[in-house]
């Protein structure tokens, strides 16, 4: 008969103090949020999170991950130039002031999308690639399936305001850390303060990023604002070895959206410590064996774990290694015998592999049989009917008989 054990492991590391974990809790004003640690793969916070919501602009991060997928894939290059069309050209909001007789290049797009937020060069990019803005944004709802963002519907390129239009704020902070993650060697331009396209309109030069310049590690991604979905941002900063990717919406000033973003980044750095709570290789375990050569086989961990604790409740971890024993043998090193599941309060557990230790072969003939006797023997003695008896003899004699079949 098998059984699922969980055994108790402690580690320095986590306390399951209410009170302390209670001092990592953000209250934040915006409406939704999301804050996730890149490094660990932790969300540290979210607040109705998978609601589709109106992005406005931020959504525009979705155009620039098509472009950026095009780049990569040869399909345009930096120096590729895209045709402007009227109406692209009459398009309102932010803008690149774009005209007809423009043939800006990919490079100049990809600035004019991030720092000026230009709702033009959006649909110079979604007619360049796909022929029209309404493809695209077709375009755009397929491949954020792709990438698992499934609360997101586009209807432009640009977050102009349609009831078609909706992204998660999740759905945006999967984005960005994809547009970190996979395309390094383009995501400094979303650090670019300032971008003049051939010199116009320069009260719209600046990017409207509010944590860039402030000394605090932002570096990305895009601001947006409309009536209906409020002050908004999707942002990143990066400290030492560690970076965080954060999304609000809901907010009801610029104000109050740089204070809230800014108040979020020191909050996601101070309130949490990166720590290694167990080593690969790292003994956690004991595990009965069935019918093998030895009694027991240890049970070690698959790889290094690193994850985020609150800051004041570094003292003590509290784990279970979950497995189902005893162990049939043989056993083979490294084979999988169970999972290590590390909790923290309010926060998402963290799980990995737990190993054999080392190779355990199946018991001899008389190791064998001895043991389908005591089986026998402890069943007849707590048996409570004679169907659990048979059922126990049944066992015992088929695996005494498969001790000594020919293999």
């Amino acid at each position: 008969m098998t059984r699922l054990f969980r055994i108790l492991w402690a580690v320095p590391a986590i306390m399951m103090a209410g009170a302390a974990l209670a001092q990592a809790e953000f209250d934040t004003r915006a409406g939704s949020a999301w804050v996730y640690d890149v490094g660990t793969g932790t969300v540290l916070m979210e607040k109705n999170a998978d609601v589709p919501l109106p992005p406005a602009s931020m959504s525009k991060l979705m155009t620039l991950n098509m472009l950026f997928e095009a780049l990569r894939d040869g399909r345009v290059s930096m120096d590729t130039r895209f045709g402007v069309s009227s109406r692209a050209a009459a398009l309102g909001g932010s803008s690149m002031y774009l005209t007809e007789n423009d043939r800006p290049t990919v490079e100049e797009l990809i600035q004019g999308i991030i720092v000026q937020s230009g709702n033009d060069a959006c649909v110079v990019v979604a007619e360049g690639l796909a022929g029209s803005e309404d493809a695209f944004a077709r375009q755009m709802t397929a491949r954020a399936r792709d990438l698992g963002m499934t609360q997101s519907t586009f209807a432009n390129a640009s977050g102009w305001p349609n009831p078609n239009h909706r992204m998660s704020m999740h759905d945006l902070g999967i984005l960005a850390t994809r547009l970190i993650t996979e395309f390094p060697d383009l995501y400094g331009y979303f650090a670019q303060t300032i971008f003049e396209y051939d010199g116009r309109v320069p009260a719209n030069h600046n990017n409207r990023n509010p944590l860039l310049g402030l000394g605090i590690g932002a570096d990305g991604l895009k601001t947006g604002h409309t009536q209906e979905a409020g002050y908004g941002l999707v942002g990143s900063a990066a400290q030492g070895d560690r970076r965080v990717v954060f999304v609000i919406s809901g907010l009801d000033s610029e104000k109050a959206r740089a204070e809230e973003a800014e108040r979020m980044v020191s909050w996601a750095f101070r309130q949490f410590v990166e720590r290694q709570v167990v080593s690969k290789g790292q003994s956690v375990a004991m595990a009965d064996v069935w019918l093998g050569n030895t009694a027991q086989v240890g049970l070690v961990a698959a790889n290094d774990a690193e994850m985020l604790i609150p800051a004041l409740s570094q003292d003590n971890v509290v784990a279970e290694a979950v497995f189902t024993g005893p162990i049939q043998a043989p056993i083979a090193e490294g084979q999988q015998i169970g999972t290590l599941v590390i909790k923290v309060e309010g926060l998402p557990d963290t799980e990995m592999p737990l190993l054999a230790d080392r190779a355990v072969s199946a018991a001899g003939f008389v190791p064998r049989l001895k043991t389908a006797a005591g089986v026998l023997f402890r069943q007849l003695l707590g048996a409570t009917g004679a169907d659990e008896l048979a059922a126990a003899a049944e066992e015992a004699v088929a695996d005494a008989a498969a001790a000594v079949t020919p293999q």
